[in-house]
């Protein structure tokens, strides 16, 4: 999926979604409208599970593995859906970082504040 350019000519941001950014349902709930994505896979790291009051989410940490592997799906989202990606995930304290998926796009991808430190950077 090559970025799409929007009506200011300007590249639509990745986000890489291997959790309840998939789900129709949160998508309408934080887009208003259903997502266009596509299969991809974030190497190097792996799923894990966080608790935030009293409920439980999916996570990814870097490991640095060649053979770990999380799929997901990358969507085009505008800076808007971004920055409401950004309040649903801030509410169990996730944060987003840049990542290079294993199609050699980079993308956003929301870690756990507790795991940010261990994200490697990717270039």
């Amino acid at each position: 999926m090559e970025s799409a350019i929007d009506r200011n000519g300007l590249r639509m941001p990745l986000l890489f979604s291997y959790g309840t950014l998939q789900l129709a349902e949160v998508q309408l709930a934080t887009f208003g409208r259903l997502l266009q994505g596509k299969p991809d896979a974030l190497p190097e790291f792996e799923l894990s599970r966080v608790v935030c009051a009293d409920a439980e989410y999916a996570n990814v940490m870097f490991n640095g593995r060649s053979d770990s592997i999380v799929a997901g799906t990358v969507f085009e989202v505008t800076e808007t859906e971004l920055n409401a990606a950004d309040d649903y995930e801030r509410d169990a304290d996730y944060e987003r970082v840049m990542v290079r998926l294993a199609s050699g796009q980079l993308a956003w991808v929301y870690v756990h504040g507790a795991a940010k430190s261990q994200s490697a950077p990717r270039s």
